[in-house]
């Protein structure tokens, strides 16, 4: 049985994105209709540019589903470019003028050319529409054990929001979520986001943001304490600065816990034994300052990650750059962007950390097929709610 993973392919002007997802246990139920809301998902946003009007991403079954489950074979998913150019040199012209906060330089200087078109096509933030189709279909397997993930804008520059999404109320947020055109949970900080960006856009400026995830209904013991790469908090970190633009990343409180004393971070635990039946196993807390995760393992508390997005490094304006190709002092190149793509961000970050979550999950639960890995995930449940043991 293979571990759980994704690899993506393609170019953000050739032919399709493409993933290939390794490790769902046979007989998972793939819900294309969810992916594909997914991706949807992730072309909206107030800010967003042109090519949104051109795409429209939907997720193509390649290989492996049958009878829309998984089979004994790796899941293959491709999401169509309309907007397919690569080979036409006067429609995806070299780059010689890299653009500052971009890989254009690094790139070129880590392959020896002058020419970064071969980089910025991988490098492009067009990539996590497979990073989503992956993400996506992942979670349909968390769903068959009641795990969900939540993911939204919190704000950028002055505009944010203080919601704090429970187990409660996270699917009201959505609700508001998906009603705001950046994707920010609170009618009021959205409208002032929209501002900021509108007012960016007439500077020819650009704008990020800030991004949260929470994952509820996940069991404790998911990854390890015995190795760095075994740790979850590990694995989040990686993945989400992995996503293109992401520039930090904080487990629960984040960097907030630098400001406070060990009282004020960690978060205290009281037993409930009629609530052995829930994720928490009964092991309740008043906060949730870890943000699910402690030792690299989860605890059975909400997993919460935060993530910070750049703004985007295409500027209508330029900034100072050179030429590659003569050396001389010249203003960054443009090639079609937006202005602000933070509200497409969470729609990746949320796939992906959900993708670590499942990652983790059949790391513990690693069943040949999805029968196998309820029969493991229940086993280990029973087990649990042995400690301590009823009526002690």
């Amino acid at each position: 049985m293979a571990a759980l993973e994704y690899r993506t392919a393609g170019e953000s002007h050739g032919p399709s994105m493409v993933c290939l997802v390794e490790g769902l246990p046979l007989g998972t139920p793939i819900d294309l209709e969810f992916v594909n809301a997914e991706l949807r998902r992730r072309q909206r946003g107030y800010g967003r540019g042109a090519r949104q009007r051109i795409e429209s991403d939907a997720a193509e079954v390649l290989a492996g589903l049958r009878l829309g489950k998984t089979n004994a074979g790796p899941l293959a998913l491709a999401v169509r470019n309309r907007d397919s150019r690569l080979d036409d040199p006067a429609k995806t012209p070299a780059v010689t003028r890299p653009r500052p906060g971009h890989a254009d330089l690094a790139g070129s200087l880590k392959f020896l050319t002058p020419d970064g078109r071969d980089v910025i096509e991988r490098s492009s933030a067009r990539e996590t529409a497979a990073r989503v189709a992956a993400g996506a279909a992942a979670r349909c397997l968390l769903r068959e054990f009641g795990i969900e993930a939540f993911g939204f804008v919190r704000g950028a520059i002055d505009a944010f929001t203080d919601v704090a999404p429970t187990a409660d109320n996270w699917r009201e947020l959505r609700a508001l979520r998906d009603a705001s055109e950046v994707a920010v949970p609170d009618p009021k900080a959205s409208d002032r986001l929209v501002e900021r960006i509108r007012a960016a856009k007439e500077a020819k400026d650009t704008v990020g943001g800030l991004i949260e995830v929470h994952v509820f209904g996940v069991p404790p013991g998911l990854g390890g304490c015995g190795a760095g790469p075994d740790r979850l908090d590990a694995r989040l970190g990686a993945a989400v600065l992995s996503v293109q633009a992401m520039k930090s990343v904080g487990i629960g409180l984040g960097a907030e816990v630098a400001a406070r004393r060990g009282s004020q971070v960690h978060d205290p635990i009281h037993f409930d034994p009629d609530r052995r039946h829930l994720a928490s196993l009964g092991f309740e807390r008043s906060t949730n300052n870890a943000g699910g995760i402690e030792g690299g393992m989860s605890n059975g508390m909400p997993i919460v990650v935060t993530a910070a997005m750049k703004p985007i490094s295409t500027l209508l304006q330029g900034l100072p750059s050179v030429d590659l190709a003569t050396g001389a002092a010249e203003r960054s190149a443009y090639e079609r962007s937006d202005i602000c793509a933070v509200a497409a961000a969470s729609v990746v970050l949320e796939n992906v950390v959900a993708f670590e979550v499942a990652r983790a999950f059949r790391a513990k639960f690693s069943g040949d097929s999805l029968r196998e890995t309820s029969m493991q995930f229940e086993a280990y449940l029973a087990a649990a709610r042995e400690i301590p043991p009823p009526g002690a």
